[in-house]
């Protein structure tokens, strides 16, 4: 599979839930474990909210280059970006906000990396 793949536009985010959940029940591990991100780096509509959540919540760790709409509410924001408690705790995934978009690359290819030891791959 090539390190990057293009599936389609946001809205077709079910088509990488499909390969996802496939791999996993092939390779007999959960989705979280699969060296596997989103990313948005760049929200483009009130949709893209949702879709990101769908992401988090099959248990994809998603990177965002903007803060989510969830600034109006600290226990929101903690529930959807904290390590601890929250959604990384219920599904293995979280958002993660990087503004620098180096930054940004960097943090992704290291969570795949690390996934991939973690899979001795």
């Amino acid at each position: 599979i090539p390190p990057i793949l293009h599936m389609g536009s946001c809205v077709d985010i079910s088509r990488m839930m499909v390969l996802a959940a496939d791999l996993a029940k092939d390779w007999g591990i959960n989705i979280s474990q699969i060296p596997l991100c989103g990313c948005a780096p760049e929200w483009m509509s009130e949709k893209a909210v949702s879709i990101g959540n769908y992401v988090v919540a099959t248990g994809i760790e998603t990177y965002l280059g903007v803060d989510p709409y969830s600034k109006g509410s600290s226990e929101v924001t903690a529930l959807l970006q904290g390590t601890e408690g929250g959604c990384q705790e219920w599904v293995e995934a979280h958002f993660v906000v990087e503004k620098d978009i180096d930054k940004l690359g960097d943090r992704m290819i290291e969570s795949i990396e690390a996934k991939r030891a973690a899979l001795g791959i």
